[in-house]
């Protein structure tokens, strides 16, 4: 049986159809890069102070009722206590002075009991200003930010079984109006409870669309095309929206008009369903031979060639619609699949806690947060063009390596840079960004070329779906960091050490076969390869990316 490369080898690897379905399933993923991280500055949290309520009190005492301390030889106010409100009152109304007539420290202290007073300097509003979430409820800003990456969770297990049975093409667009709608509602959360949970459909839909998007690109493109497309296109297009975001959220400063802002770009995409095909492949294992071939002959006149009478055979697409259908019990069914999928699962939670902890920890460096957001976007220009270079060439396993090192190996060197040198703390971080970058768009690739053809779309979810558990953790090791600043650093950078060595473990696939079947598939290397006669044998894989 041909495979479907073969049966439209006639339309080439370019053309007018091709370049046409590349540029417009990318920019579908410009949408994501907007409404990926917005909660780096709706959940940001301003510079406050209890709320003072509007008593008798001298000016002396309404400056000296917020205690205050020295920290690193600068006088900083507590933000989340006040001198009871009560006594002084009483000794404001006794013409006491203070700091003269009474001494501070023996004041007793409360908690704001009247709520907080926010700086308006960066932001007007966000949710931390709404819903007052500092203090003893400042744990909510990361569990909002985990509720957005459980539903990457959700919606990583259930995109795989909706785009096989209904189509990637629809999937794509319910998830586009779903993202829209989501984002949307959420601009009118009433609660804090209610935010989180818009937020989770925020997370399902957009990484439904992510994934359907990227598998219908994939599916419709040629093999040249489509290493671009998985390589470069869609990563670089979701960083182009990551890059819009901060100068969007710039000129808007109120977080409910940001959300619906961003929730209306997404209709301009409603158009691209006339423009964009189903995928033939898909239509394939349905047994639409019909219709997949309407969609080739279309695609043969736009790149001006001759497509056959017949293009797919019936006894094909018989043999193809009646393949065994493969679910993650196959993924762990032998020893060797079951090492090599831990150890991409460790792989996958290690980059994404690194990755998206970077970029959640933006609003925290000193300096513009506009700028800060906007800079690390731009460090993943180079890191997208650079890895694309650099697979075409370079050796999978070691390749990772270097990258896991440098964006670890930084994150354990930012703590030690002193106080002072913020701009070098501030390029280290930019450099971890990085490398973590790098790291995601290898990891990629390197896990779709491990898993055979049969099992690669489920190997594929298992492994997003552990990224997923990964960005749920980020929010809480950023976290970390309002009890002591260096925790999220050495937390991310020993795991990244550690998801290094494993990498150690995990079979070469530079210039190998593409695996189709499991047994086709190379043992890991290790404790978890069981050689036959003293050796490993190894059944390659290429530097093809084809997820169908």
């Amino acid at each position: 049986m041909s495979d479907f490369d073969e049966d439209t080898a006639f339309l080439g690897q370019t053309g007018p159809y091709f370049w046409t379905t590349f540029f417009l399933l990318n920019t579908v993923f410009i949408s994501t890069g907007f409404n990926g991280l917005y909660m780096v500055f709706i959940g940001s949290t301003p510079k406050h102070r209890c709320l003072i309520p509007d008593v008798n009190l001298t000016e002396e005492w309404r400056s000296a009722i917020i205690p205050a301390k020295l920290v690193d030889g600068q006088i900083v106010e507590s933000q989340c206590s006040r001198y009871s409100l009560g006594i002084v009152r009483n000794l404001s109304e006794n013409g006491l002075v203070p700091g003269k007539d009474v001494n501070l420290t023996t004041l007793s202290q409360e908690p704001c009991l009247d709520g907080w007073t926010y700086s308006k300097e960066i932001y007007q509003s966000n949710i931390v200003t709404e819903w007052d979430l500092v203090c003893d409820d400042q744990w909510k800003v990361p569990f909002a930010s985990s509720s957005l990456f459980v539903g990457y969770l959700l919606g990583s297990l259930i995109s795989g079984q909706l785009s096989d049975r209904f189509g990637r093409k629809k999937v794509v667009f319910v998830s586009l109006a779903a993202q829209c709608v989501s984002v949307l509602l959420q601009s009118f959360s009433h609660s804090w409870r209610m935010f989180c949970l818009m937020f989770l459909f925020v997370g399902a839909s957009q990484i439904s669309l992510y994934i359907s998007a990227f598998v219908l690109g994939t599916e419709l493109l040629s093999k040249t095309m489509r290493v671009i497309f998985t390589t470069l296109g869609a990563f670089l297009f979701y960083c182009i929206g990551y890059m819009t975001l901060p100068w969007i959220a710039f000129a808007i400063r109120e977080w409910r008009p940001l959300l619906a802002v961003l929730a209306t770009t997404s209709i301009i995409y409603f158009p691209l369903w006339w423009l964009i095909p189903e995928s033939p492949r898909w239509l394939l294992t349905q047994g639409r031979r019909d219709e997949a071939e309407d969609i080739v002959r279309d695609a043969a006149q736009k790149n001006k060639v001759q497509a056959p009478g017949i293009i797919f055979k019936e006894v094909e697409v018989s043999i193809l619609s009646d393949a065994k259908k493969y679910t993650i019990v196959d993924v762990l069914r032998s020893r060797n699949i079951r090492c090599i999928t831990l150890m991409c699962l460790v792989l996958w939670m290690a980059i994404n806690i690194g990755y998206f902890g970077l970029s959640l920890n933006t609003s925290n460096l000193s300096g513009d947060p506009f700028m800060n957001c906007f800079l690390s976007a731009t460090s993943e220009l180079p890191a997208y063009v650079v890895s694309t270079w650099l697979l075409k060439k370079c050796p999978r396993r070691p390749l990772l390596s270097v990258f896991l090192l440098i964006g670890g190996g930084v994150l354990l060197l930012i703590q030690v840079i002193p106080e002072t040198l913020q701009s070098v703390a501030l390029a280290l971080e930019m450099t971890g960004k990085f490398g973590f970058t790098m790291a995601f768009g290898i990891v990629y690739i390197y896990t779709a070329e491990l898993y055979p053809t049969v099992i690669r779309n489920v190997g594929m979810g298992l492994c997003s779906s552990a990224a997923r558990v990964g960005s749920i953790t980020a929010p809480y090791v950023i976290y970390l960091g309002s009890y002591n600043k260096v925790l999220p650093y050495v937390v991310m950078g020993s795991l990244t050490m550690t998801s290094c060595v494993v990498n150690f473990f995990l079979p070469e696939t530079l210039n190998k076969d593409l695996p189709e079947t499991i047994d086709q598939m190379q043992q890991c290397k290790g404790f978890c390869s069981r050689p036959k006669k003293g050796k490993c044998v190894e059944n390659g894989t290429n530097g093809s990316v084809s997820l169908h």
